[in-house]
């Protein structure tokens, strides 16, 4: 009876699982990563916080007139926003305001003057005290006009009212497009300049001791570059996934729940951009760090592809219009942009299709010529090449 030999594990497995223990177990990956979640709940709590709290104003007065004016708006406070009230407080005459302000007795002093009303602060007013003010007033003013004319303010403003729609997108996720494309265009950076010049450092390590020379004598570059992009991809989308999902449960106990249905479907898409363009630009570090004989050799060696970062993260934030439908078509730019395309919900549904079909196409293309220079690089310790001279070299 023979015994059927075991197969062995192939070598880009045995890379990928060493970068994944070493990269889970680094002290500043978790330390990075534990801060980043901090910052997630910091502001999703703080805007959770800020959202639900009630604000109560102490507005001053100092005749009759401005008086029953702060009454006014007192009244109407709760139903401009609920979460708004308005205190009248009394005092002397406009130096004894002044004073209050000074002191922060007051929030605000409210004068009449000859074309109106002035509201008066120590510093900038807050939005939501100078939105109620504003709005209470002309009710007021409005209304007692009205009846000075013997007709009503419903009367005066009917057919007045102007609502909001758009063709394209929805006009409450455009509300927040903005912030979340952001989100996503910054995570998108630093997770590859990050998890980028980790994998660059990498190579030049194992470059700069010799190690790579043994390493090279056992196993085919071609897998060991393979093993060390799919270990570092597996942990960057891990923890990205990590970030997304508690940005989504921080979300859904903010004002901005409403979004999240649109969002969901957007975000996922957006993990598929993120897996393709990571894997294209991890080729790219790996190519910085073979390029490169010393540690010191990265800063320059990994600069255009710091700047093609720089280029895909502005460019996604600032193109807009037919510019912006371009770019997210172009690879790695739509790596970034179609996301944010499909948020904003001006994308349709065969959009990302053909966005990921040209990506990975341009990815294909890419990581071939990658692996050219990589492999012709990786055992060249006498300084640092330039892209064409390891071009030229034999492999």
């Amino acid at each position: 009876m023979t015994t059927r030999k075991p197969q062995s594990q192939p070598v880009w497995q045995i890379v990928a699982r060493r970068e994944i223990t070493v990269r889970a177990t680094d002290k500043s990956t978790l330390i990075g990563t534990a801060v980043m979640l901090a910052v997630i709940v910091g502001v999703l709590g703080f805007t959770a916080w800020s959202e639900s709290r009630e604000k109560t104003y102490d507005l001053a007065y100092s005749s009759s007139a401005s008086q029953a004016m702060i009454e006014g708006i007192a009244g109407r406070a709760g139903d401009i926003d609920e979460k708004v009230s308005v205190e009248p407080v009394e005092v002397a005459d406009d130096d004894a305001a002044r004073q209050a302000l000074e002191e922060e007795q007051v929030d605000a002093y409210l004068r009449e003057t000859s074309d109106g009303w002035t509201l008066v602060s120590l510093d900038e007013a807050d939005s939501d005290l100078r939105d109620v003010v504003d709005q209470a007033i002309q009710e007021i003013v409005l209304a007692g006009n009205a009846q000075a004319a013997g007709s009503s303010a419903d009367e005066l403003t009917a057919g007045s009212q102007v609502t909001f729609d758009q063709i394209e997108g929805d006009s409450e996720l455009s509300a927040i497009r903005w912030i979340v494309g952001y989100a996503l265009a910054i995570v998108f950076y630093f997770a590859s300049i990050m998890f980028g010049m980790t994998l660059a450092n990498s190579v030049v390590e194992e470059k700069q001791s010799r190690i790579v020379e043994m390493i090279a004598a056992a196993v085919p570059l071609r897998e060991l570059l393979a093993g060390k992009i799919i270990g570092n991809a597996v942990i960057a989308v891990g923890q990205m996934l990590i970030y997304v999902a508690v940005g989504l449960i921080g979300l859904s106990l903010t004002d901005f729940s409403f979004a999240l249905p649109a969002l969901s479907g957007a975000i996922g898409w957006f993990v598929v951009f993120f897996l393709i363009g990571f894997v294209v630009l991890s080729t790219l570090w790996a190519v910085a760090g073979a390029l490169a004989s010393r540690t010191e050799d990265l800063q320059s060696s990994s600069t255009p592809i710091t700047m093609l970062l720089m280029v895909m993260f502005f460019g996604a934030l600032y193109l807009d219009g037919t510019g912006e439908v371009i770019g997210s078509y172009i690879p790695p730019l739509s790596a970034v942009l179609m996301p944010m395309r499909l948020v904003d919900g001006t994308a349709a549904w065969w959009e990302p299709i053909i966005a990921v079909v040209l990506l990975l196409a341009f990815g294909v293309a890419l990581v071939r010529l990658a692996e050219r220079l990589y492999s012709r690089a990786l055992l060249q310790t006498g300084g640092q090449l330039s892209l064409k001279a390891a071009w030229r070299l034999e492999e």
